[in-house]
């Protein structure tokens, strides 16, 4: 893995890229954020310098296969976003201020030679390498509550998966519910999610799928819940679930569902995919309540271990997104994390945990042979 920062306009664009040498040639895979660096700037202003630098990314670093924005103001920022992206990509688009003091930024995943396919809107195959992935983004439903609507988006999820050969509960690796007003939803979610689950068998007997749940807003304030998942089948590739028992404990334990980490194992590499973690002990309860410092120390240290037990280190992750319940702590968690991860694509998102006494959570992807 090797990191790379550079500036255009006033767009900063910090890229962790992964190389793999074979005997048909080379391939890469990268993950890049791409950060305003001028705040002052009206919003047209600073989009039109993040689509710049996606392009140029594109251009350098390949294809496109996954971007999510991150929004000050969803309900005023997400149509101009979505309609001047020049991309048949999967995209996804919440409303988490990123704690900068911009307006908008972006998280983007490419591959070399691969391929992408739209098959209806917030739905996209992409074939890599022999493998296919769906990937199901910026999911909305138009029920009643948050339970009724992770119902309605992990079924048609489903159906989804179904349409393309695959299915929930063995192929689906990732999701992410963005969840409005998180500490009055989430219950909903959870008690939503458990419920599909049930009907799939994904029980603490068999796995469930690595996750995250945070705080995020959509353009329409009824819209409680939002979804983004991925999934992929291909010959040889496998799934091995990661537990960090010295550190964490089940999350079955305290009636949720998700594995803390994902490896997906290709014949010649693997991605680890590392649920949303905050500052958590191995009984399930909050370390440190109340002190930013020491939860954002456990925080790391949790993911470290999620991370060696999958056989990767931060060595290996391309890319960082932490979510921060006040800002008021953002200034203190910058100065860690530069220290911490001085190269990293990371990005810090105004974004309440789904327990109100963790202050702030990671998540990530790795990419190792």
């Amino acid at each position: 893995m090797f990191f790379h920062t550079s500036h255009n306009g006033a767009i900063r664009i910090t890229t962790g890229c992964f190389k793999k040498e074979t005997d048909n040639g080379s391939w890469t895979e990268s993950n890049s954020v791409l950060s305003v660096t001028d705040p002052c700037l009206p919003f047209n202003a600073q989009a039109e310098q993040v689509l710049l630098g996606i392009d140029s990314v594109a251009f350098q670093y390949g294809n496109p296969v996954f971007i999510r924005f991150f929004l000050s103001d969803p309900a005023n920022q997400t149509e101009y976003v979505k309609d001047h992206l020049k991309c048949n990509c999967p995209v996804s688009v919440i409303g988490q201020a990123p704690l900068d003091g911009s307006k908008i930024a972006a998280w983007i995943w490419c591959r070399s030679n691969a391929t992408v396919k739209k098959i209806r809107d917030g739905l996209h195959s992409v074939s890599w390498l022999g493998t296919e992935e769906i990937w199901y983004s910026s999911g909305l439903s138009g029920a009643s509550d948050s339970f009724a609507q992770t119902v309605e988006l992990l079924d048609d999820l489903s159906s989804a998966l179904q349409a393309h050969g695959m299915t929930l509960q063995d192929d689906c690796v990732r999701t992410w519910l963005f969840v409005q007003n998180i500490d009055v939803n989430y219950k909903g979610v959870v008690d939503g999610r458990n419920s599909v689950f049930d009907r799939h068998g994904l029980t603490c007997d068999t796995h469930f799928i690595s996750s995250t749940g945070i705080e995020g807003r959509t353009l329409n304030h009824a819209n409680k819940v939002m979804l983004d998942a991925v999934a992929v089948k291909g010959i040889g590739v496998e799934q091995q679930y990661l537990y960090g028992a010295s550190h964490l404990n089940r999350t079955s334990e305290y009636g949720v569902r998700f594995e803390r980490g994902t490896v997906v194992r290709y014949p010649d590499f693997k991605h680890v995919f590392i649920s949303g973690t905050a500052s958590i002990d191995n009984k399930g309860q909050v370390m440190y309540p109340g002190d930013i410092v020491r939860q954002t120390g456990r925080m790391i240290e949790n993911v470290e271990v999620l991370l060696a037990e999958s056989g990767c280190s931060f060595n290996d992750v391309p890319a960082i997104t932490v979510y921060l319940r006040d800002p008021s702590d953002y200034a203190v968690v910058k100065q860690i994390l530069a220290e911490r991860f001085p190269e990293h694509p990371l990005i810090v998102t105004l974004a309440p945990v789904c327990r109100p006494g963790w202050l702030i959570e990671m998540e990530c992807v790795a990419i190792s042979c």
